[in-house]
């Protein structure tokens, strides 16, 4: 009697042990589980880097730009002798203010003073476009004459170029060249409509 009073009071202790051991069980393999992965996110592409501006040209690149543009159109015929002086004045007349400037302020433009000088290339570079695209053109005789005015252009165009030749200079030359020109045009004009003439050749009978 005494051995089935042990035998029923042991058997809620070991269902009990049995409760917490199943219990302790389940909550390990719960805890080694892992966390289902998180949805993937979709990859964003990295913004495109915007394109890098270009610096803008300085006072000195401009002036030799348009001073390229102004040989280029001299050497090809597309600026007369009479257009090329005015566009080198014009030229001449920016530099020496420019230089003007930079000596008062020790070397330097001043903010103004860039946007002053900008402004004037601007109408400068306008006019080199409107006089090498009008109807003016320097076509020279195919002669002697014709040619050296040709080389001397030619010789003019690379001085320009090259730097050799100041705007100033390049005018001066130029307008002594249109100069001559123009005294030559007239001296064939006069002499075409004086009243010397050459003697008609009588028709034969």
């Amino acid at each position: 009697m005494k051995l089935t009073w042990m035998k029923w009071s042991a058997l809620p202790v070991a269902v009990l042990m049995a409760g917490t051991v199943a219990l302790a069980q389940d909550q390990s393999s719960s805890g080694s589980q892992q966390a289902p992965p998180a949805p993937a996110q979709a990859a964003t592409p990295a913004p495109a880097a915007a394109p890098a501006e270009k610096p803008k040209p300085t006072v000195a690149q401009r002036k030799e730009n348009q001073q390229d543009r102004i040989a280029n159109g001299v050497q090809s015929g597309q600026l007369t002798a009479g257009e090329t002086a005015k566009l080198e004045k014009k030229e001449a007349a920016i530099n020496k203010e420019t230089a003007a400037d930079r000596a008062a302020n020790g070397g330097k433009l001043t903010a103004s003073e860039k946007k002053q000088v900008n402004r004037q290339q601007n109408q400068a570079s306008k006019q080199i476009y409107a006089d090498k695209h009008n109807a003016n053109t320097a076509h020279y005789a195919n002669n002697k004459v014709g040619q050296r005015r040709e080389n001397q252009q030619d010789r003019i165009a690379q001085g320009v170029k090259s730097g050799q030749l100041t705007a100033g200079e390049t005018a001066k030359l130029e307008n002594q060249i249109n100069k001559e020109q123009n005294g030559a045009s007239k001296n064939i004009h006069n002499k075409k409509h004086n009243a010397k003439t050459q003697p008609q050749a009588q028709p034969k009978p």
